[in-house]
């Protein structure tokens, strides 16, 4: 079994145990190779960390498919996990989502996440977004139907994220989604929703009769103070915390340099920023060097 098979294997399989697989977003390789030293499950590789922390650009579908896969390509070979790639609404039409998962299953990703938002999307947690279209039910079927049929590995994962609950459109728009994604042939659902209190997820969940069948997964960004458990207990198989560091990575920087910008010294940021050394550890700088000692004395 190559590596590519052995990530896929242990997502379907962390996706059938009995607590839920907790990925993380990573907008880089090195967050990619810290939530693998934290501990976390898998890694989550957001279209929002990509625009944002890669080209300093909004999450409106100006980043095109072949720069999100390179930085999926990037955290996947800094990390043992699995990789899950945010996909937006599949960078287009049905011919760019059949695109989408041919070349990210070939690139060895382990799972895809695709959005019923039509093209160009609007981010799910932008406050001020008061107009939002999705692709038709029927559509989107369709897409996921072609996209699964052009997949060449039994194990690589397209998970159908239902936009129904940000879009306005309510729970049973939102059920009849899920029975045409799950028919056309969807590994995993998706289901979000800007509701803090969770109500609105909780009367999807006991309205959809198919909830037992399929894996579901969780983005609780914007129902922060659940947890991994207590949603688990409602039953999400997976749940992803998808932009933390990400913003913890701005936050960082933006007090660094303010500091920096204030006291005119370098050591004045010293106890809030790793010491260099930890960054070699981190990359395996000594070992690379003894390795290239090696190759000379030999």
């Amino acid at each position: 079994m190559n590596r590519a098979d052995r990530k896929r294997r242990a997502l379907r399989t962390g996706l059938q145990a009995a607590s839920p697989v907790v990925a993380v977003g990573a907008h880089d390789a090195m967050t990619a190779c810290l939530i693998e030293r934290h501990g976390f499950d898998a890694v989550w590789v957001s279209g929002l960390g990509v625009a944002t922390m890669t080209h300093a650009i909004p999450d409106l579908n100006l980043v095109t498919m072949t720069e999100a896969l390179a930085a999926a390509r990037r955290a996947d070979a800094a990390t043992s996990l699995p990789v899950i790639a945010d996909c937006d609404n599949g960078f287009g039409s049905l011919s760019n989502v059949v695109r989408t998962v041919r070349e990210y299953e070939r690139a060895g990703i382990a799972a895809i996440c695709v959005e019923d938002n039509a093209f160009p999307k609007r981010n799910s947690l932008y406050a001020g977004d008061t107009q939002r279209d999705l692709v038709s039910p029927r559509e989107q079927a369709a897409r996921i139907r072609a996209a699964k049929m052009t997949q060449e590995t039994n194990d690589f994962l397209f998970i159908a994220r239902i936009e129904s609950l940000i879009a306005g459109t309510g729970v049973e728009d939102a059920c009849l989604r899920a029975d045409a994604y799950v028919d056309a042939g969807a590994d995993a659902i998706l289901i979000h929703s800007r509701d803090k209190t969770l109500s609105e997820i909780e009367r999807f969940l006991d309205s959809w009769e198919g909830r037992d069948a399929i894996p579901l997964v969780s983005v609780p960004t914007l129902y922060p103070s659940f947890r991994v458990e207590e949603l688990g207990s409602r039953g999400f198989r997976m749940v992803i915390f998808a932009n933390h560091p990400m913003r913890a990575a701005v936050t960082a920087i933006e007090q660094t340099l303010e500091t920096l910008g204030r006291e005119r010294r370098a050591s004045a940021v010293d106890p809030e920023i790793a010491p260099v050394d930890h960054i070699f550890e981190l990359v395996g700088t000594k070992d690379a060097i003894e390795l290239e000692d090696a190759s000379e004395d030999g």
